[in-house]
Parts: C-alpha cells; sequence; structure tokens
C-alpha cells in the first residue's frame, strides 16, 4: 500500500484469498550510514565490536532479492521461490520471480534483506548484522501471496540453514480467527516447527493501527516487531504489540508521512529507487516491515555469540527500552517489551 511516499504494507498474505568467531570491527564507510538513525537507535554499531552475526544465516521469506545488488549479493546462500509452486521451489528467491516480471511491490525483500544484513563494504548502506548471510526466500508476488506458500517458505528456511527467519508480511487484521479456529494451519505448524529447530521467527505486527498483532505475529513461537519513528515515539500506523503471550518488541520503521530520512534508508532493487529520494539502487521506506529486519539482524548477532533459541527471544525482550522512562522488558502495549537495544543484548549473559 502506498501512505505519503513509501509505507512498506504487511496486510499481503490471505489463505482465503555455525556461527565464525567476530572479526575485528572497522568503521562504517557506507556512504548512506549517516542517514541511517534507525541503527543508532538500537545501538548497532556499539554492538558489533562484540558481535556481527558472522557466519549466521537470516531467511528474508518476503517478495524476493536482488541477487545482484552490490551490497547484498557478498551476504547471498542460496534461496527458493514458493510463488505458484505448491510445496516445492521452482526458483532461486530472485525478486521478478517465475514469471520473469518486476510486479509493483517486489522491491521489498530487498529492502527488508538491506536492513538486517547489508554488507559494510564502502557502498551503499550498512545492516544491523553486517557479518551475517541472507537466504532470499520468494512467497509474495505483486504484493499478496497464501500462508501456504509462507509456509513452505519457512520450512524451506528451517531445513536449510537460517537461524532467524523474517516475516516482513502479515493478514488482513481479524485473521487471527482463522488460525485460532484451525480454518488456517499451515503457517502456525511451520512456525512451531521452526521452534522446535532453534530457529527464531521475527514477524511484523502489521500497519493498520490495529489493537493486536496481526498474524503470523500473533502466532505462538513468533516474536511480534511494532515501528517507531526516529524520535521513538510509536509509528502512527503501527499496530499495537499486544498478543496473547506478550512476545512483542519495537524497532525502527519510520515516520511515514514526512520526507525521505524520517523513514527507513536500505536496498532496493538495481534502479528502481524512487525519483522523489533520489538513490536508484537505495530507497527509504515506512512500515512494520522495516521494523522486522532491524530485530532479525539483532536476533544473528546474538545467535553468533552460540545462545539457544529460548535466550535469544529472552534477551531481546529483557534488553529492549521504553522511551522516556528507561524501563527495559517492561511490557507495555506501545512498544511491547521495548526498543530492541543490540549494544545491550550482545552484553547480556548467555544462560
Amino acid at each position: 500500500m502506498s501512505i505519503a511516499r513509501k509505507l512498506a504494507g504487511t496486510a499481503l498474505a490471505t489463505a482465503l484469498v555455525v556461527a565464525a568467531a567476530t572479526p575485528a570491527w572497522a568503521a562504517v564507510t557506507d556512504p548512506l550510514y549517516d542517514k541511517q538513525w534507525g541503527l543508532r537507535q538500537i545501538h548497532a554499531e556499539q554492538a558489533w565490536a562484540t558481535s556481527t552475526g558472522a557466519g549466521v544465516v537470516i531467511a528474508v521469506v518476503d517478495t524476493g532479492v536482488d541477487l545482484g545488488h552490490p551490497d547484498l549479493a557478498s551476504k547471498l546462500v542460496p534461496g527458493a521461490t514458493f510463488v505458484d509452486c505448491g510445496s516445492t521451489s521452482c526458483g532461486n528467491g530472485d525478486w521478478r520471480g517465475p514469471n520473469g516480471k518486476a510486479d509493483a511491490g517486489d522491491e521489498h525483500g530487498t529492502h527488508v534483506a538491506g536492513i538486517a544484513a547489508a554488507a559494510n563494504n564502502g557502498v551503499g548502506v550498512a545492516g544491523a548484522a553486517p557479518g551475517a548471510k541472507i537466504m532470499p526466500i520468494k512467497v509474495l508476488e505483486a504484493g499478496s501471496g497464501s500462508f501456504a506458500d509462507i509456509a513452505a517458505g519457512i520450512r524451506f528456511a528451517v531445513d536449510h540453514g537460517a537461524k532467524v527467519v523474517n516475516l516482513s508480511l502479515g493478514a488482513l487484521p481479524g485473521a487471527q480467527a482463522l488460525t485460532l479456529t484451525g480454518l488456517e494451519s499451515s503457517a502456525t505448524e511451520a512456525i512451531a516447527y521452526a521452534q522446535s529447530k532453534g530457529v527464531a521467527v521475527i514477524a511484523a505486527a502489521g500497519n493498520e493501527t490495529a489493537p493486536l498483532c496481526g498474524t503470523p505475529a500473533w502466532e505462538a513461537g513468533a516474536l511480534c516487531v511494532a515501528a517507531t519513528d526516529r524520535n521513538e515515539a510509536k509509528a502512527w500506523y503501527s499496530n499495537l504489540g499486544v498478543k496473547a503471550d506478550l512476545r512483542a518488541v519495537a524497532a525502527p520503521g519510520g515516520a511515514g508521512l514526512v520526507n525521505c530520512d524520517d523513514d527507513v534508508w536500505s536496498t532496493v532493487p538495481l534502479g528502481t529507487g524512487s525519483a522523489g529520494c533520489g538513490q536508484g539502487d537505495y530507497d527509504a521506506y515506512a512500515g512494520t516491515s522495516m521494523a522486522t529486519p532491524y530485530v532479525s539482524g539483532v536476533a544473528a548477532l546474538l545467535f553468533a555469540q552460540q545462545r539457544s533459541l529460548d535466550n535469544v527471544y529472552s534477551v531481546l525482550m529483557s534488553t529492549a527500552r521504553t522511551p522516556v522512562v528507561g524501563l527495559r522488558g517492561v511490557y507495555t502495549p506501545a512498544y511491547g517489551r521495548g526498543i530492541v537495544d543490540a549494544q545491550a543484548a550482545v552484553a547480556a549473559p548467555r544462560t
């Protein structure tokens, strides 16, 4: 959907319809880094001396990724496509999909991938986990998809070495009833499968100003992510971080109304950047879709420290901070357990 310039939607899918040693960290030289206020909000650079996420695979289950983007190409592991393929992949996760066409909205997954793990290579932007790898999995085409395809993407990621599954997508408000009543179970079961294998599932709360985390963020086993603006206020469009198990946090998602630099800068397929923001291979979007990969990146930093899934979830929530009052790990509907804090997270005990 489009609100103002570019609000990246999460109301997309309906069923009806071994980590390596952390290298010494060098100063960030990416030219757009100064615009990346989100990395400063989560204290990412302070964490990188401890962990860059080296060797951890983040699966971006989304619209696919531009496999040739200079900020991402060196980070990729083999991916898959599950768009009109059934349970068997019919592609490699490229953003153009089986039809070979660039459909509207298919830039989304490339943007998400850059937020999570763009390389610190002197080009473009930096990712929250610059040492992590990216597994591109295409389950959405032209802004929509099915729970069945999303479930297939999650299972592929788990079975092929991902430690983090990023779901910057979601169904419309009210779809929680489908999973609660069992009318839709494929994504719920896939998330449970990921949890049983020690894989984190990080999912967007949604952009509908609704009181509940959308599904699949609503599901048990997923960590729901609400969005903040650059002033650390809850973003106006973001759903609240409310779900039954209170497993929710917040992260930078952008303003969605003001200007490019108030939103989240990241990679887009080559040449698709908006004229308004003036960068052909990069663009600024807003949404809980953008907040989610920040959390996935911090999860990768933690997995690179050889932590268990339970510890990763616990630390993400217990070290998150509530703005103004400064409390950590205390639940509020607007922020969940708080804004994720990479610096505090990597310093937390590994028990």
